[in-house]
């Protein structure tokens, strides 16, 4: 579904990521791990046109999406829950989704599922966004990019900066896409839920992809999480 292959990309004359490459399949809920500062976010703008990449490869059914401009790559199926949740603030809460809402054929989701997935956005469904607590803005900027319909949802930092009962409502509702065969790539720094909700993951040191592989594998290679993901 997308493929990432080889990409480099720089801010100026600073180079960031130095030839990473990634796949997510259908159903498939696959992780970006690192420190901070090792070009997870670098990544997940360079896919969604955000930065213009050096070189490499961006592709998502196939079609050949590198460098293309961020509404091509959302009208590819691509839906962002970016970092800093970003949602509107002066929009109501239906107003919020309304506005990013997008039909492929049949539409999934609706402003019906997403408050039966959410219900406490349903209930502040009038509110405006700058009214919202920052797990109610989470769900939100969550709900946002999956009224898109996307074929893949990317998370940037799914549940930074929430208070620990509201990071268990967003695992279990990642949990619940997966389950109805969502895929998506999360960024997160909680890799112990990391690994109960992923298939397969790929850790990021300075710009390179120093391991990748299934749970199972990451689980019995400890010193993969002790080398390049410990603070």
């Amino acid at each position: 579904m997308l493929s990432v292959e080889n990409l480099r990309a720089a801010y100026g004359e600073s180079q960031v990521l130095f030839g990473v490459s990634l796949d997510v399949n259908e159903g498939e809920v696959v992780t970006l791990l690192g420190r901070n500062g090792m070009g997870k976010t670098t990544t997940v703008n360079t896919v969604f046109g955000l930065l213009k990449p050096r070189d490499g490869r961006v592709s998502v059914d196939g079609i050949d999406l590198t460098g293309a401009e961020p509404h091509r790559v959302a009208e590819a199926g691509l839906g962002l829950v970016p970092e800093g949740r970003q949602i509107f603030p002066t929009l109501t809460v239906t107003e919020n989704l309304i506005a990013t809402a997008r039909a492929r054929g049949p539409a999934k989701w609706t402003l019906e599922r997403i408050f039966d997935l959410f219900p406490r956005l349903k209930e502040r469904r009038r509110n405006m966004g700058n009214q919202l607590s920052g797990g109610e803005q989470q769900m939100l900027a969550i709900g946002r990019a999956l009224m898109t319909n996307p074929k893949l949802v990317v998370l940037d930092e799914a549940t930074e900066g929430l208070a620990p009962l509201i990071r268990q409502d967003i695992w279990s509702c990642l949990a619940r896409l997966k389950d109805e065969g969502e895929a998506i790539l999360v960024i997160d720094k909680n890799v112990d839920a990391l690994t109960r909700l992923a298939d397969r993951h790929v850790v990021l040191e300075r710009g390179n992809v120093v391991w990748t592989g299934s749970t199972p594998d990451f689980l019995a290679t400890p010193e993969i999480k002790e080398r390049f993901l410990q603070v």
